[in-house]
């Protein structure tokens, strides 16, 4: 059975990775395109996505920022997130997937790499993403 067409918006500040994230992605799925996260609260308005790929250091809504807003928000609160970003793992990891996002990758990553992570984030429900912060949260405190 084929799978439903999907919309992703990706939110990032630099327009090179941009452009390069819509042309490795558009064969899979609708892009769409956000420089900030005001502007990808606005896209969100225009045609709520299907998954979003948030980078974390943006002038102005950084990427935590956008993350927890959307988890905090009922009618975005499972919508499947990716924080892709620059910032290394040892610094950005435990706070983006605090934040409330489903996966966390670090650039540069291949479209091969991206496409199926994409694919596994919608394929997680509301329960798999509480048993996820539940867990990180108890590692967390311990």
């Amino acid at each position: 059975m084929a799978q439903p067409h999907r919309t992703i918006l990706v939110v990032d500040d630099n327009p090179a990775l941009l452009e390069l994230l819509r042309e490795g992605l558009s064969d899979h799925f609708t892009i769409l395109l956000a420089r900030d996260g005001a502007e990808g609260f606005i896209r969100m308005a225009e045609a709520p996505p299907d998954c979003a790929i948030i980078d974390i250091r943006m002038p102005g809504i950084d990427g935590l920022q956008f993350v927890r807003t959307l988890r905090g928000d009922p009618a975005t609160m499972d919508m499947p997130l990716i924080i892709l970003t620059a910032m290394p793992e040892e610094q950005g990891l435990l706070p983006g997937l605090l934040s409330g996002a489903d996966r966390y990758l670090t650039k540069p990553v291949l479209p091969s790499e991206l496409i199926p992570a994409i694919h596994d984030v919608i394929a997680l429900t509301a329960a798999d993403r509480t048993r996820r912060l539940r867990s990180l949260v108890e590692e967390e405190e311990s």
